[in-house]
C-alpha cells in the first residue's frame, strides 16, 4: 500500500488524485475530531478549510514520515484555533435547545450524560497543552509521538504533558468519585 508521504510526494509532483486519496483516508478521523471540538454542523464547515489548508501546506510535510494523521491532527488544530479566535464568546456556547427532542430517560443514558459532563467539567481545568496532547492519545488514538509531531513539540514534552494531564485528573475529587461509581457497579455485576 502506498504511504500517505509516498502521496502527498506525488501530489507535488503533478498527481491531482494523490491528495484526494489522503483525504479519502483521512476524512473521517479528521472529520470526528473537529465534531468533538466544534460540533457537527461547524466541523463540516472546517473540514473543508483543514483540507484547502493542508492541500496548500503540502510541501512543508516531512516525508521521513509515512502516515501524515498525525501532521493533519495539527492543521486541524490550527484552523481550529483561527475558528475560536474568529468568533465571539457567545458564540462558541453550543445550543442545547434541540437536545430535549428525543432525549432518552434510561437510567443508563443519564449516567452517561452525567459522566460526560463531570469529564468534561475535569478536562477543561486542565492547561490547553496538557488537554491537546491527552485528547489526542486518548480519543483520537495517537500514540505520544504522534501527538508531539501534530502539535510541534519534542515527544518528551507530550509525554510529560500527557502524564501532568493523567495526574491532575486522578486527583480532581469529581474524577475520582466518578471512578469509584464505575468501580462499584462493575463489582456488583
Amino acid at each position: 500500500m502506498t504511504t500517505d508521504a509516498e502521496l502527498i510526494g506525488r501530489s507535488l509532483a503533478g498527481d491531482e488524485e494523490a491528495f484526494v486519496e489522503v483525504i479519502r483516508r483521512h476524512e473521517s478521523a479528521i472529520g470526528a475530531y473537529l465534531a468533538r471540538r466544534v460540533g457537527r454542523e461547524a466541523a463540516e464547515d472546517l473540514l473543508g478549510d483543514v483540507w484547502v489548508a493542508a492541500f496548500e501546506s503540502r510541501k512543508t510535510y516531512d516525508r521521513s514520515f509515512g502516515e501524515a494523521r498525525p501532521w493533519l491532527y495539527g492543521v486541524a488544530l490550527n484552523r481550529l484555533r483561527h475558528y475560536w479566535r474568529s468568533r465571539p464568546a457567545e458564540d462558541l456556547v453550543p445550543d442545547v435547545s434541540s437536545m430535549a427532542n428525543g432525549w432518552d430517560p434510561w437510567p443508563a443514558v443519564d449516567a452517561r450524560v452525567d459522566t460526560q459532563a463531570v469529564l468534561r467539567a475535569a478536562l477543561t481545568k486542565l492547561r490547553p497543552e496538557e488537554r491537546e496532547v491527552l485528547t489526542l492519545v486518548a480519543w483520537e488514538d495517537l500514540t505520544v509521538a504522534d501527538a508531539a509531531r501534530a502539535l510541534r513539540m519534542p515527544a518528551g514534552t507530550a509525554r510529560r504533558l500527557l502524564h501532568q494531564a493523567r495526574m491532575t485528573l486522578r486527583s480532581a475529587p469529581e474524577v475520582a468519585a466518578l471512578l469509584t461509581d464505575l468501580n462499584s457497579v462493575k463489582e456488583s455485576k
